[in-house]
């Protein structure tokens, strides 16, 4: 059982708040560039071909429902298993527990596709969960929209206390 806690990793990590919830650090930016004409249309501009960055979520904290243009391969690292709540544009709901017990149905590694809704959790209160996300197409801020509460349960009512719990605005 390791005792490294939640701010041990903030801290040797160097993780600052993220917008969605959590801490996080950009760790990988790919020098590579995808040119804007070879890209989706959904994309504005060029993107860098892949990013990556140590995300951390601490007890009753929770990453807020939000969707990237880009696909987004989560990977586990220490500390509690976390799920992430998906809610697909069909509007199929697909939790994905990320962990190391395999036993419990927990995955290292998940894929989240581009145009999901998706939060996560930490499934221990009393602890955290120390994960990985790198994005292809790279990240770009662009990209990113943070889910509105009344908006997103227009869309999927039968989501509502999901989104309800997992919305900030």
């Amino acid at each position: 059982m390791s005792t490294k806690n939640a701010n041990y990793w903030i801290e040797k990590l160097g993780l600052e708040k993220h917008p969605e919830g959590g801490y996080y650090k950009e760790t990988y930016r790919c020098e590579q560039e995808i040119p804007h004409e070879n890209l989706p249309k959904r994309f504005e501009d060029s993107r860098n071909s892949a990013t990556a960055i140590y995300f951390l979520l601490e007890g009753t904290d929770f990453s807020a429902l939000h969707r990237l243009d880009s696909d987004e391969l989560w990977h586990f690292y220490a500390g509690s298993s976390l799920t992430v709540h998906v809610i697909e544009e069909s509007g199929n709901y697909c939790p994905i527990k990320l962990g190391d017990n395999f036993d419990e149905g927990e995955v290292f590694q998940a894929l989240v596709k581009a145009g999901c809704w998706f939060g996560s959790t930490v499934n221990d209160p009393q602890s955290y969960a120390l994960v990985g996300c790198t994005v292809h197409p790279g990240f770009d801020f662009n990209d990113f929209e943070l889910a509105k509460r009344e908006e997103l349960t227009k869309l999927y009512p039968q989501h509502q206390s999901l989104i309800e719990k997992m919305t900030r605005i």
